[in-house]
Formats: structure tokens, C-alpha cells, sequence
């Protein structure tokens, strides 16, 4: 009886962020369709414990460096062991040597996703490894093609968010509010998201301190930025109005206590997840132009955009939002509709499987 085809991702990173997050989520997905799913990691990485926690294989190889031959040499045993139909790379070093040692045994399909917008060192591995490059948003996919990328190897792949997941609760919007101590007249003005510095979460604490005292702020999310994000809080004088709640599992639950978002990011990002996750809740947004942040924005009802560290534009974007907190449903519910369309997890899944069928790859 033949087995299914086995879809292989590789990942440097050890972290936990958007990246991991993408990976872990197709994975899970494709499992569920039937496929055979692996994960090729380096020892300690949180997408390995959280992968094997779903029964996920998982396999290490040290892709710490691309000069480590003993490395190289496993990784080649595994893949003529494993004879995936699929390899999908992800950071910079796996995607040398799972790109380079994927052609050459073979391997029907290879893919490398891209998911932040910033320069590449060398075109060289996207062309000679890789059949298709997913770009996580256009304007990555732009940049790539700029740098000498092959643009017939690029497809914009946002990653898919689970419509079904993230919606609006009156339930936990009361219950957080009341957890944290924000009254029914405050304006909670929030970010949810992976503390990092190029987030820029110091340009809402710097807002903050010119926003009047019925205005709070939170941001959900861990990370090695909150050292730093705590002193830029203290400098700005607003430690009794800004909440930090540290990382959640249930994020889903804390937009719903948001009366605006405030997404701050500067550089480097893809379309981040929270940022979808936070439009599918049609809560009114301040979004920095960021370019590919900027892509979505077509379907949003209630934004404004600033430009980062823009102090008196940030203030006078949250004043003009704050006439527009009446939720209406109607175009709400349009707005869920329009970005689930596009960014959705259901969509995502489809074209990926799309894409595999056009290698021959099915179940």
C-alpha cells in the first residue's frame, strides 16, 4: 500500500514567534488532510516541543552553521531515509543546506517561505534550490523580485489565520476588562504581539504620555524586548496606565477588550498574524506605513496611519478613532468577510494544496 506523501519543513530558529507559528500551523493542517508531516529542527527549539505535543515527527539536525559538514552528512542520510515529496525551508541556514541537499536527492518539491521584508545577502539559494518561493506578503514578494529572485518562482502566501478562532466575545471582553481594572469609560488601547524591537512598542509608550487619563494601554505578548519596553514605560511616566500581561495562549480572548489597536511595527514585517488576527474583530486600528501592514488595508472600515515615532499624528489618529467605538455590525461583518477571504487559514490551506497539485503532489 503506498503511504501518503510526506511534506518536510526545516527551520533554524529555536524561538517561538510568527515564523515558528506559520510552520507549526501548516503542518497541523496538512496532517489533518491525510498527509504525512515532518519537522527538521535544532535540538531546544520550542517548534520542536510543540510539534511533538501533536504527534508531529520530529528530527534534529545543527543548522547553526552551513559550513558544519558532519551536519550537512546527516542531513542527507535523513532525506534519502525520510524521501519527502515536499521540503519547505525556512530561515537562512537551513534553506542552504535542506535546499541544496533536497535537489540533490530529488526531492519532487521544494519550497522556501520568506516572512519578513528585508534584504537578502544573495539571490543564489532562492534560484538554484527552490521551485517556489511563498512570499508572505506583496510587497516581500516585490523585494525579492528586486534583488534578482526569478518572479515565476514567487507566490504570495500570507500566513492563514483561523477565522473560527479569532472573534468577537462580549463575554471576554467584560472579563478581561475586569481582570485588569479598566472601567467601562476607559479607551484600552492595545497591541498584541511578540515582544522585539522592531515591533515599536516604545513609540506607544511615548503616545501614552500625551494621551488624557481615561486612556489605558496593554500589550499581550512575552519576549525579549520587555527589559527595555519596561524602562521606555518608566521614562514616559505612564507605569499606572500600561499594562503588560506577559505571554498568552489565549490571545483570541484579549482582543475583544480592545477598543482600539495600535500596531506599531516599523521594519522587517511580513503581514503579522496579529495584525490579521485583529482585523477580523473590526476594531478601529493606528497601523504605522509599514508597506506590507499597508496591504490589508483596503478591507479595513475604521484606520488611521502615522508614520513611526510621529507623536503628534499618533495622538490625533487615537483622538479620531475614539469617535468611531460604536461597533457596527453590518460593516463588521463585511470586513470579517473580506480579510478571511484573503488571509484566512481555509484560503491559505487550499492554495498551498493547490500548489502541491501541480507537482503531482497529493493524497
Amino acid at each position: 500500500m503506498t503511504q501518503p506523501p510526506l511534506i518536510l519543513h526545516t527551520d533554524w530558529s529555536c524561538s517561538w514567534g510568527g515564523q515558528e507559528i506559520r510552520t507549526l500551523t501548516e503542518l497541523r493542517e496538512l496532517k489533518k488532510l491525510g498527509f504525512r508531516v515532518g519537522m527538521v529542527v535544532r535540538e531546544g527549539a520550542e517548534l520542536a516541543r510543540r510539534g511533538e505535543a501533536e504527534g508531529i515527527p520530529v528530527h534534529y539536525i545543527d543548522f547553526s552553521s552551513k559550513f558544519n559538514l558532519v551536519a550537512w552528512r546527516k542531513l542527507y542520510k535523513l532525506i534519502r531515509h525520510l524521501q519527502p515529496a515536499v521540503i519547505n525551508t525556512h530561515s537562512s541556514e537551513d534553506s542552504w543546506m535542506a535546499g541544496c541537499l533536497a535537489r540533490i536527492c530529488r526531492v519532487p518539491l521544494v519550497i522556501k517561505t520568506r516572512h519578513v521584508l528585508a534584504p537578502i545577502s544573495s539571490s543564489f539559494s532562492y534560484n538554484a534550490f527552490a521551485h517556489i518561493i511563498f512570499a508572505c506578503s506583496e510587497s516581500i514578494a516585490d523585494q525579492l523580485a528586486e534583488q534578482k529572485v526569478r518572479k515565476k518562482k514567487i507566490i504570495v502566501q500570507s500566513t492563514g489565520i483561523d477565522e473560527e478562532r479569532f472573534q468577537f466575545s462580549a463575554q471576554d471582553r467584560q472579563e478581561i476588562r475586569e481582570q485588569y481594572g479598566i472601567a467601562e469609560q476607559d479607551i484600552l488601547v492595545g497591541n498584541i504581539s511578540f515582544l522585539r524591537e522592531y515591533k515599536g512598542h516604545q513609540f506607544i509608550a511615548r503616545t501614552a504620555a500625551s494621551m488624557p487619563e481615561k486612556y489605558k494601554f496593554m500589550i499581550v505578548g512575552g519576549g525579549n524586548g520587555r527589559t527595555i519596553l519596561e524602562k521606555d514605560i518608566a521614562e514616559a511616566g505612564v507605569g499606572d496606565r500600561f499594562i503588560l500581561t506577559g505571554h498568552r495562549e489565549d490571545p483570541e480572548r484579549f482582543f475583544s477588550a480592545l477598543d482600539i489597536i495600535f500596531f506599531s511595527s516599523y521594519e522587517t514585517e511580513g503581514i503579522s498574524q496579529s495584525f490579521i488576527q485583529g482585523l477580523l474583530y473590526g476594531i478601529p486600528l493606528l497601523v504605522c506605513r509599514t508597506p506590507s501592514l499597508l496591504e490589508p488595508l483596503e478591507f479595513v472600515k475604521q484606520y488611521q496611519s502615522v508614520d513611526y515615532n510621529d507623536l503628534a499624528a499618533s495622538k490625533a489618529g487615537l483622538l479620531k478613532l475614539s469617535e468611531h467605538l460604536r461597533r457596527n455590525e453590518e460593516d463588521i461583518q463585511q470586513q470579517r468577510q473580506d480579510i478571511a477571504g484573503k488571509y484566512g487559514l481555509t484560503a491559505m490551506v487550499e492554495n498551498i494544496i493547490r500548489v502541491y497539485s501541480g507537482y503531482g503532489i497529493e493524497v
